[in-house]
């Protein structure tokens, strides 16, 4: 399930009985994770923020202070900046990408320096393309190896879109299957892995080789080799040893079709010989295929002796919300490059998320959702399959990112319902909290994890549920709240009621995967119980003022629940990018992901696409209902959105439809933020009886 509504913004906006406006809460800064220097001593992190008045981003580099939480502004690193790698061994000597070129329109370039001698950036080199995802690291010899992606054309050369001949035609001929993904239509371009080397002894000026493509000598059958893989892939992809020998990336499985399936493999290939071709260390004619490990690989790290590589697997190739197991394997200096491979803690039912090696390269810190939070865990690499992982954090928390120090302790970029960015430091014994959003930016004062609760109850599958609350500002036991009740998609005065029902991830496998062939099912037997629940005992909440939210499956959901008893409950729903009709499924992109939670195709199991088909029900639509779905959003088609708002409005359900030409799955712009929030805040008040009319600028027939 995709949690699209943050709980947090939920939190401030629907749950919050204060001043905050939806133009505050947007305006409030989003900041990256901190990312320590080699020393443990000081960490950097951007920071962006949006202005309505004068519609206009900023955004500022920051140097963060890990002895007492200062932070300073670093005024020499200016918003063309778009990327800061320290450079190992040094305290304060890093490199930086400029998303500029002054010599190549639509080109990056590299400069290095130390930080605190902001006279010292030089030029060393200049890229002609939109590079991203540098990783660098420092040789013997003083040399700078470094990585770096960009697209590039079938024939492995780089693309540059400001430089690149545009074609008289407008027309897209496609012979494969996978047309669109996510929010673009596939063009012949692919991201591909580039590497470089800046010589000590030349002033670290750019090898006379330039930067080498090295996916070009990985053969395909079927899928043409990519990294990062799209869409959401980035340098996480992708690794260079410590030692600077050694690449490691993954690509999508050369002999399967992606559009029908997930497998993605981990391959590595020696720095200094761009002739090799790569090899894969999983997948067919591997250990891998022994035990049955042959989905989706993430996240390859190098241990810091760059003797062993970590990285992530499925065990299916069709489903994205198989169980990601932790692997290791050794670095062999002669072809096959992965030996010595093992699982480790194979039997732990948590799907990990993202790993990080501790600096004595016997043990792994890795993050996974546990119990609606996402955790960090210590696992020994020689850990048996029935080991069970310690956490290592703080409950209350997310983890969004993090960095192993040199004492071994780590330095957490987290989240939570009430805060958007914590640093803090945690070691075995102690947490050392440097920074907290809520202290620091006035448009978060006052939130807290005291207006937090849960609660569990027992489930369709007779297992616990857990749900949480969210209180208003200045609650009172004794008086009654309207419920905003959030259906995994995650105004003024609600309670806000976020279940986590069966098909969410951090309650083991087991509910996780019971959402196959169940979308209808199991999920909202769930929910109509957690409003039972409800009704039985939180006396605070009036539930004849009650409106729920979904987005993405969410928006499914909402569809669904919309054509069944639990959607009479309601005064207004607010469906986002949900699915209506699932004899539809197939105008999607990911087609595994259709195929596997309907148990097969639309043709050998129609009945099972008929059974949880929310149009099924038309006949039954009658609870005022607000739609919003985008045109760039293909794996949720916007015609999904539309279908759904014409069978209301043919069924004279009072319903509104609002559409962003120019947004995808999420919607990112501010601007168009603001009116998202401004509208669906409006809808739910209006019907829950806390505000007034609806908004008159609806554009009519």
């Amino acid at each position: 399930m995709v949690n699209w509504l943050s709980i947090f913004a939920i939190a401030l906006l629907c749950a919050r009985g204060w001043a905050i406006t939806p133009e505050q809460m947007l305006s409030a800064p989003r900041r990256s994770g901190a990312v320590p220097n080699p020393t443990g001593e000081y960490a950097i992190f951007s920071a962006s923020s949006y202005s309505f008045e004068k519609r206009a981003s900023s955004s500022s580099w920051n140097l963060l202070h890990l002895k007492n939480g200062s932070i300073q502004t670093l005024d020499a690193l200016t918003e063309d900046v778009s990327e800061v790698v320290w450079i190992s061994g040094s305290k304060s000597e890093v490199i930086y990408v400029n998303a500029t070129n002054e010599e190549i329109p639509g080109g990056v370039t590299l400069w290095l320096g130390d930080l605190f001698e902001p006279s010292s950036f030089k030029l060393v080199a200049s890229l002609p393309g939109a590079f991203s995802g540098l990783k660098v690291s420092k040789t013997h010899s003083g040399d700078l190896k470094f990585l770096i992606n960009a697209l590039a054309y079938p024939n492995g050369t780089i693309y540059n879109a400001e430089t690149a001949s545009t074609p008289k035609g407008t027309g897209r001929l496609y012979s494969d299957t996978f047309v669109r993904h996510w929010d673009f239509w596939l063009t012949p371009e692919r991201y591909a892995l580039f590497s470089g080397t800046l010589k000590s002894k030349e002033n670290h000026a750019l090898s006379q080789d330039g930067v080498q493509n090295r996916l070009t000598n990985l053969n395909y059958t079927v899928t043409r080799p990519e990294t990062p893989v799209q869409p959401f892939g980035d340098e996480g992809d992708y690794d260079l040893s410590p030692d600077g020998k050694w690449v490691a990336f993954l690509s999508k499985a050369p002999e399967l079709a992606k559009a029908n399936y997930t497998a993605s493999y981990i391959y590595l290939v020696p720095f200094d010989s761009p002739e090799v071709a790569p090899i894969a260390i999983n997948g067919p004619g591997t250990p891998a295929q022994g035990i049955g490990a042959l989905g989706a690989s993430a996240g390859p790290r190098f241990s810091p002796d760059s003797s062993k590589i970590a990285f992530l697997q499925q065990d299916g190739i069709s489903y994205e919300s198989d169980k990601s197991k932790v692997y290791v394997a050794a670095v062999r200096h002669s072809a096959p490059y992965g030996g010595g491979w093992s699982a480790i803690a194979g039997d732990w039912d948590r799907s990990v998320d993202s790993l990080a090696w501790n600096p004595d390269g016997k043990s792994l810190l890795v993050s996974a959702s546990d119990l609606g939070e996402e955790k960090l865990f210590t696992l020994p690499i020689d850990a048996p399959s029935d080991y069970e992982p310690r956490n290592f954090t703080t409950a209350g928390t997310n983890v969004a990112d993090f960095h192993v120090l040199p004492d071994s302790s780590v330095l957490v970029s987290g989240n939570s319902i009430w805060s958007s960015r914590d640093f803090y430091i945690k070691s075995e014994k102690t947490t050392k909290y440097l920074f907290s959003a809520t202290t620091t930016d006035p448009e978060l004062e006052g939130l807290s994890s005291d207006d937090v609760e849960q609660f569990y109850f027992i489930g369709a599958l007779g297992i616990p549920i857990q749900s949480w609350i969210i209180k208003p500002k200045g609650f009172q036991a004794n008086a009654t709240y309207p419920l905003a009740f959030i259906v995994h998609g995650g105004p003024q005065g609600y309670v806000v009621i976020a279940p986590n029902p069966t098909g969410s991830s951090g309650w083991g496998q087991f509910l996780q995967d019971s959402i196959q062939n169940q979308w209808g099912g199991h999920p909202y037997d769930d929910l109509v119980k957690a409003w039972d629940y409800i009704e039985a005992n939180l006396t605070y909440i009036d539930t004849d003022r009650a409106v729920e939210l979904g987005a993405s499956y969410g928006g499914y959901m909402t569809n669904w629940i919309q054509g069944h008893d639990l959607g009479r409950k309601f005064k207004a729903l607010v469906a986002h990018d949900g699915l209506v009709s699932t004899l539809g499924a197939y105008a999607t992109e990911e087609l595994w992901f259709t195929q596997h939670e309907y148990n097969g195709t639309l043709w050998d199991n129609r009945e099972n696409y008929e059974r949880w088909d929310p149009a099924a029900h038309i006949k039954n639509f009658s609870t005022p209902q607000f739609i919003i779905h985008s045109s760039e959003d293909y794996r949720l088609p916007e015609t999904e959105g539309i279908t759904m708002f014409n069978y209301l409005q043919s069924r004279g359900v009072p319903s509104r439809f609002l559409s962003f030409p120019n947004e995808n799955h999420w919607v990112l712009k501010p601007e168009n933020s603001l009116q998202w929030h401004e509208n669906v805040l409006g809808w739910i008040n209006h019907y829950s009886g806390i505000g007034g009319p609806l908004s008159d600028d609806a554009i009519g027939s």
